[in-house]
């Protein structure tokens, strides 16, 4: 039982003495003895609140002591250091001078240099509270003993981090100013990564008033130096922790709250972070051990750079990649990495070349192949925010409003049935549409309706309103990621995409392609134009579908044939090898064609040097590309350019398809190399034809080189039985230079 303070017995004792004096006084005498004496000085009774302390000439307020009654509620917003002691412990009362001086030392600190105009107020944002959300508190568990019991505090002194209200970790080890430090620190730069010290901080000493917050620690703190290392030494620091709370425990009389166990209860850790991104607005310099803790153990996502300080381009981008920092502010987790300092993570990561640019989101990446300019970091790395906003469900009106802005949108429906294996599974390719295209789920009965989706999961993409579907509906093929991201990559470019230096290799080659030159300056042509060449594509792909399915159901017709053929004549044998003709047809076993279009203006160089086209002075035009043969078309079958029209291009269109081409190709290499690439190209329009001149010239290769060894031979053996010192060849027995008698011989 607690007793009252010893204060509370000044009245009490002067009560029972008056009632002791009136009852030998007579009433008059009471009154008398009371006009008479002297009067009595009030008692002053000391103030026992505690009051502000000074640390670097500014006022720290009292350590909050947290009630009980109002735990949850008082820590419910921010960091909060909680320690939890008992008035009584020997312990606690050593450690108590070790706490207020931490807490003074942070409260007055600055996380950012002040400059030496700027004024020492606890109320800028450049102060520790406002900066970090990070506070200090106290719980006495004596008198709050079922609050200390539900957190399951086992030993006196113990200190809690908390998070919003939830339990985050518990400090462990030796309690002193060094330790109790180091974990701070470490918490404060999980909060705020890249703003604490490397080297660590200058600690006051215990009970001390001042420090000098510039000076550098008289030991250097050892952060991110070698991992190995650091978890030899975490495993000792655990061991002398497990030592150390079995000895420092409260004393016997200590009162304490039951406990079934001293060990907090472990709370599940969310998914994915609610800190607010890259609060700072810079770069973060990340070493292999905050890589390790901000970037692969975690779901936040972060865009990182991994340069040498040496390489030229690196260099040359480091403006702009400064600049992507502060445009994410709030945003994105920007970060770097020194290769020549951090050479084994560098290595673990596999780098190419300097510099490369990775996104990381919950231990995947995406490496970035797009330019270097700050419009195109920041292009991509807003659509990267929203891939770490997860899989989005739309509704029909949403998705209704995504198709005005977006050319290619990928869906996946789903149904009560749909499991968290095959939601993982498409959730693995999210990263490698950033760039190219969003990615949607809905369960939406009017999108099922439109689409005509019967079956769940199902996986389609729509291009410019025109959907194209996922194939494969066995549920191993929807959670094979690696087959459903190879579909998406034939897919995502929309029907007419726009020709740049990041996708001209994944639009140009392998196929041929329809590719208009226009120019933005006149604006009323270049969407004409743009219109008249997707009414094209749209066609010709039109066209291309209902020939496969014609194709493949004569193909099927055949085989229903020779089916009912085999029937008809009784022959076991033939219906066996007719039922067993498989009809596999593949869409992109056909000649492929894509549609484009480039800014004539913007590239004009590189289109005047490799199709002697100038739109300024030529006009809009159209060109069919076959980047494989190093070859393009650009006339019609009358001669006239191609030009971006509808019916210029699909009358144009099939007299190049066709296998040989119909219409004569212009090169976009010299001579030599021309002639390189039309050997190859005639190969491939006629293969048997190839092989059978290429197996003619190995023969008469081979009969001329053993024609060729022969002689060699002869020659040989003619020189081995010629006349010694003549130096005179023998032929047909005679010697001789032309067969003369010997050496005196008469020669003509």
């Amino acid at each position: 039982m607690r007793l009252p303070p010893s204060s509370s017995f000044v009245p009490l004792l002067l009560l029972s003495s008056w009632r002791a004096f009136a009852q030998d006084q007579p009433a008059e005498d009471q009154l008398a003895s009371i006009q008479t004496a002297a009067p009595v000085p009030p008692v002053e009774v000391e103030d026992s609140r505690p009051k502000p302390t000074i640390f670097n000439g500014l006022e720290v307020p009292p350590l909050k002591e947290l009630s009980g009654e109002t735990f949850a509620e008082e820590i419910k917003d921010g960091y909060w250091f909680v320690k939890f002691y008992s008035p009584y412990c020997h312990h606690c009362q050593a450690i108590a001078p070790v706490w207020q001086t931490l807490y003074e030392y942070y409260y007055t600190s600055k996380p950012i240099a002040p400059s030496k105009s700027s004024k020492d107020t606890q109320s800028s944002l450049n102060s520790f509270h406002p900066f970090y959300n990070f506070h200090f508190a106290s719980l006495d568990c004596v008198a709050f003993g079922s609050t200390c019991e539900k957190h399951d505090i086992g030993a006196f002194p113990t200190f809690v981090l908390y998070k919003h209200g939830e339990f985050v970790k518990k400090f462990t080890g030796a309690k002193n100013m060094d330790t109790l430090s180091h974990f701070i620190e470490e918490s404060l730069e999980a909060i705020r990564p890249g703003s604490r010290p490397k080297e660590g901080v200058k600690l006051p000493e215990v009970g001390a008033s001042s420090v000098d917050a510039d000076a550098k620690p008289d030991v250097p703190a050892a952060k991110d130096k070698d991992a190995e290392a650091g978890a030899a030494a975490g495993k000792e620091h655990n061991e002398k922790a497990a030592e150390s709370e079995s000895t420092e425990t409260s004393s016997p009389d200590t009162p304490r709250p039951t406990s079934k166990t001293a060990r907090p209860k472990k709370v599940a850790k969310p998914s994915k972070s609610t800190e607010v991104p890259n609060q700072l607005g810079s770069s973060v310099s990340l070493s292999a051990e905050s890589f390790q803790k901000f970037v692969t153990t975690t779901q936040d996502p972060w865009f990182i750079k991994f340069y040498a300080p040496w390489c030229h381009h690196c260099q040359a981008m480091a403006a702009n990649w400064a600049e992507l920092g502060r445009e994410m502010k709030e945003k994105l987790n920007i970060g770097e990495v020194n290769c020549d300092i951090e050479t084994r993570l560098c290595r673990d990561v596999r780098l190419k070349g300097y510099p490369t640019i990775l996104f990381f989101k919950g231990g995947e990446r995406v490496e970035y192949d797009g330019l270097r300019g700050l419009g195109d970091f920041i292009n991509f790395a807003t659509k990267a925010i929203d891939i770490g906003e997860g899989l989005r469900q739309v509704d029909a009106e949403q998705f209704k409003e995504m198709e005005k802005t977006e050319e290619v949108i990928f869906v996946y429906f789903y149904d009560h049935a749909t499991t968290s294996e095959d939601f993982t599974a498409i959730e693995r390719v999210m990263l490698s549409l950033i760039g190219h295209a969003k990615i949607v789920k809905t369960n939406d009965p009017t999108l099922c309706e439109r689409f005509r989706i019967s079956t769940w999961p199902r996986l389609m993409v729509s291009r410019d309103g025109r959907p194209s579907y996922y194939k494969a509906l066995a549920p191993k093929d929807m959670r094979d990621f690696r087959q459903v991201l190879t579909w998406m990559r034939s897919v995502w470019l929309p029907i007419v995409p726009e020709l740049t230096a990041s996708n001209s290799r994944e639009i140009m080659d392998g196929k041929l392609v329809v590719l208009g030159i226009l120019s933005r300056e006149r604006a009323d042509e270049f969407v004409i134009a743009k219109r008249e060449i997707k009414n094209a594509a749209l066609e010709w792909m039109d066209k291309q579908t209902q020939a496969f399915q014609l194709e493949r159901q004569e193909r099927r017709d055949a085989k229903q044939l020779r089916i009912e053929e085999a029937e008809d004549r009784n022959d076991g044998r033939a219906l066996r090898a007719a039922k067993s003709i498989r009809v596999e047809m593949n869409e992109f076993d056909r000649k492929q064609v894509g549609f484009a279009w480039v800014d004539g203006v913007f590239w004009e160089r590189w289109i005047k040097t490799t199709y002697g086209i100038q739109v300024k002075e030529d006009g809009e035009r159209v060109i069919v590309n076959d980047e494989y043969n190093r070859r393009y078309w650009d006339e019609t079958m009358s001669g006239g350019y191609i030009v971006p029209s509808r019916t210029s291009i699909l009358e144009t269109l099939p007299k190049i398809v066709s296998s040989p081409p119909k219409l004569k190709p212009k090169s976009t290499t010299p001579a030599f190399e021309k002639l390189f690439f039309e050997l190859r190209a005639y190969s491939i329009s006629h293969p048997y034809m190839a092989m059978g001149i290429l197996a003619g010239a190995m023969v008469v290769l081979a009969i001329w080189g053993r024609g060729r060894i022969r002689r060699g031979k002869n020659v040989m053996g003619s020189v081995n039985g010629s006349a010694s010192g003549s130096g005179f060849f023998k032929i047909d027995g005679k010697e001789g230079l032309l067969g003369g008698g010997g050496q005196n011989g008469k020669v003509d």
